[in-house]
This record gives C-alpha cells, structure tokens and sequence, in this order.
C-alpha cells in the first residue's frame, strides 16, 4: 500500500517532492535564531536535548546526537498533501532508485549520497575535521567532506565571532599538536592558537575536504555534504564551553582512543597546514552565461569530485524552465511562486512542526526535462539554493 501511494505522489509531483522541514539540536553552542523557527521553539525537543541550531534538507543520514538521538532524527520526509501527512524520504529513494536518482548514481551509491543542512551558531564552533572515508571505514561510516556558503538572506546578523579557523599555521609542529591533544583533559590547550582564521565574506564559500581540521565562524551557513555525521574534535574549551572527551575519541576504534598519534593521523597534515590554503579552497561564486531573459545562475560549490552547489535568481514577474543534468535538492531562500506544480514561498517564520513550501527534491529525468519556476512577485527577486552530488557534467571542476 505504501509502495503504492509512494508512486502516486511522485506521479501527481511530475517527479518533484515536496520536503517539510527537518530541524535538528544540538547540546553544544546556542542558536543563531536566523533558521526562520519560532523563539518558542529552538529547545522543542526538551532542554536535555540543547537547542536547535540545524535544518537538515534532502536527508537520509541519522544525526549522531547520542543515546537519545531519535529514530529518523534528522532524516528528511515528503510531503503527502492529499493524505496530509509524512513519509520518509529514504523510503521514496529505495522504492523509487534511478528513477529518482538517475542511473549512475543509483549503480555506484545505492540511492541519494549526499545532503545539505543550515547550520546557524551564535558563537563559532569547535577545532574539528571530519574522517575520510578511509578512517570513518573503520568504524563502519562513511566520509564526510563538506561545503560552505554564506547566503545574505539568512544572516540578519553575523553573530558574535564571524571568522573562521582552517588547519594549522604553517609554523606550527606536529609535537605541538599531539601535546595539546595529550592534555584534552587537564588544561585549555587553545589549540587554535596554532591556527590561522579568515574573516566570513557573505556570498561567498569554501571547499572542506576530509581530514581538514576547521572551525567555522558564528554565520548562518549553507552546507552540502556527504552522507555523514562524523567528528574528531581537537578542542577541548571552544568559546569558554568544555568539550567532553567522548568528542575527542568517538569516532576512532576503540583499541585507539588512548593512543593520540593515531587520532592525530586522522588529520590531513599536508593539506591542514598549506601556505596557500585560501588559494585552493576559497570558493567565489561563477557566474554562468545568461541563457533566458530574468534568470541569473552561478555555481558556488564546485571543483571537487563530491559535492556540487548552485545559486539561482529569478527576476521579479519572472517565467523561466529550469533546466539541470543530474537530481537535486532545493531550498527557496528569497521570494515566492510557482516551482513546477507546486506553490513555494520562502517562510518568514515557521513553528517546529508545521509545514513550509520551499523545500524541494527534483528527479534527473524532471531536472532533464526541465522545471517551470515563475516569481509571483512584481517586485522581489526569488532566490533558489540547489545542492547537486558528483554526477552533474556541468560542475566547474576548476577554480
């Protein structure tokens, strides 16, 4: 039954669905409040669970929250307005496969490999990296490199320390970094001292591969990823808040989480320290060449072989056909309209469980096709993020 009211949805959608919002706490940092959620509600899930400073899109991947992490806690679900009510998105992926995903994403992944998520802190994060896929293997995960992208629309404000750590000063040792690791437990090590950090530009991003230890700034910011929820944590006092130990060691096997030179291998030493790390990993927007009259485009995410990130402006008054190589997830940022056959509208302020209209996922044969986007507004642009994997040809693979 299931099964079949899964097609019948994705039929009706003309190979678009309809995503409600899949917000996420964390119990670390203190929210930003600029995901567009009610004041009432950043601490829904009870105080135990800290706050909610993450909106997850297009999601199959389980938060790694702790023991009380619930059962699709992070994962996103579709939509059904006729029945008025939510079914899983993994449940579309594994019914629906390459029709959904296309066929090569579908014979070297098994379904939809990636996400993208708002993540919005007050203050700036902990000292971290995330495992390749080499090391999260070990432990039965899978890598996590990752993107940024700083949108104006949500950032109202920059919060209390918008700059951000990436890898270590190239004057810094290896001995020093091992030592701080050593005394996770018994002092401030301060470890970004050794660090060096970029003043956040909003409109613009930066690549993260795996193994790069970071620290991003108090910026609300648009994130695709790989399927993953993994973290080494180097700093033990980020902002004056203590970091447990569990963070330091929980994503590494447990005969070496006594052992500090192994977790330090986690870390990609070569690339962390790079003279030239801006160079390589700052991300501009490209703008590409103007194909209809009212629609701008620019990539802003590109040039890696995981992930891919695109930016679309519509003009007000606007009717164009959106047309893409590969499946996607979209969030509407700015505006409101027509996105296929649905309405869409990006929120002005939402309550924890009520459902938006600027989430979308779009089929490859849809995205192929070609999509209807019209802006209602006579006087507003529509703004459209779309996060892509790494099977879209059109994907700027150089800087």
């Amino acid at each position: 039954m299931i099964n079949d009211r899964i097609r019948e949805i994705f039929k009706q959608g003309e190979g678009i669905l309809h995503l409600t919002p899949t917000w996420v706490p964390r119990p670390f940092n203190e929210p930003g409040k600029r995901l567009r959620l009610h004041p009432d509600d950043y601490f829904a899930l009870g105080m135990h669970r800290g706050s909610i400073t993450e909106r997850w899109f297009g999601s199959v991947t389980r938060a790694d929250n702790g023991p009380d992490t619930g059962k699709y806690e992070a994962m996103s679900f579709v939509w059904d307005q006729d029945q008025s009510e939510k079914i899983l998105f993994m449940e579309f992926v594994q019914l629906l496969g390459q029709e959904l995903v296309g066929e090569e994403l579908q014979d070297r992944y098994g379904g939809w490999p990636t996400y993208a998520k708002f993540f919005d802190n007050n203050k700036p994060l902990f000292h971290h990296l995330h495992l390749t896929e080499h090391d999260a293997a070990r432990i039965g995960r899978h890598g996590k490199p990752e993107a940024y992208y700083f949108p104006v629309q949500y950032n109202n404000h920059m919060g209390s320390f918008p700059y951000t750590f990436f890898g270590f000063d190239p004057s810094a040792s290896k001995e020093e970094i091992v030592e701080a690791l050593h005394n996770y437990t018994v002092r401030d090590t301060r470890i970004t001292e050794l660090s060096r950090a970029f003043r956040i530009q909003l409109g613009t991003g930066w690549y993260v591969p795996a193994g790069i230890i970071h620290a991003p700034g108090s910026v609300l910011t648009y994130e695709p990823q790989w399927n993953s929820d993994v973290n080494t944590i180097f700093e033990n006092v980020t902002a004056g808040e203590v970091n447990d130990l569990r963070l330091l060691i929980g994503c590494t096997p447990e005969h070496e989480q006594n052992d500090m030179e192994a977790i330090f291998k986690q870390l990609n030493w070569q690339e962390s320290t790079r003279p030239d790390f801006r160079s390589k990993y700052f991300r501009k927007p490209i703008p590409l060449q103007a194909k209809q009259p009212g629609l701008t485009e620019k990539w802003i995410v590109y040039a890696n072989e995981w992930i891919a990130a695109k930016e679309m402006t519509i003009a007000p008054g606007t009717e164009i056909l959106l047309t893409d190589n590969a499946c996607y997830g979209a969030i509407v940022v700015q505006g409101y309209g027509q996105f296929g056959r649905f309405n869409c509208e990006a929120p002005g302020l939402l309550r924890f469980d009520t459902i938006s209209e600027d989430e979308f996922f779009v089929s490859e044969k849809a995205a192929k096709q070609g999509i209807t986007v019209r802006n209602q507004s006579r006087v507003e642009p529509m703004v459209i993020l779309q996060n892509f994997a790494n099977n879209n040809p059109d994907v700027p693979g150089e800087i």
